[in-house]
């Protein structure tokens, strides 16, 4: 059975993106978000293996889904973000440009 990514932006068409290039390139669910409150809602409502923040996403709105996550998940957290910023609580960070990175730091969560 393929594990389940949670998806989660504040951009939509970032995330609309995001979640063709993980269908296309991982083996993976992948369920997509647009902002905070539909974030929230599907942590409550599903189990989710990887949690993927995009870096649009304000940093204390991500920590307080990295919150919402924990409480539902034992699952890993993925944080996008741009050079500098940092995001407490995130077992791995990639630049949100880095395709082959994202991707790959994806399968490496997952133990692909």
């Amino acid at each position: 059975m393929s594990s389940q990514i949670l998806s989660v932006s504040y951009d939509e068409s970032l995330l609309k993106t995001r979640e063709l290039l993980l269908k296309q390139h991982t083996k993976h669910g992948v369920t997509s978000a647009l902002g905070f409150i539909e974030a929230v809602a599907r942590c409550e409502q599903e189990k989710f293996n990887l949690l993927i923040l995009g870096h649009s996403i304000p940093p204390d709105d991500k920590q307080e889904l990295i919150k919402a996550f924990r409480k539902s998940s034992a699952g890993r957290i993925l944080a996008l973000h741009r050079l500098g910023e940092t995001t407490q609580g995130a077992d791995a960070t990639v630049d949100p440009t880095d395709i082959d990175g994202l991707l790959e730091t994806v399968g490496h969560l997952l133990h692909d």
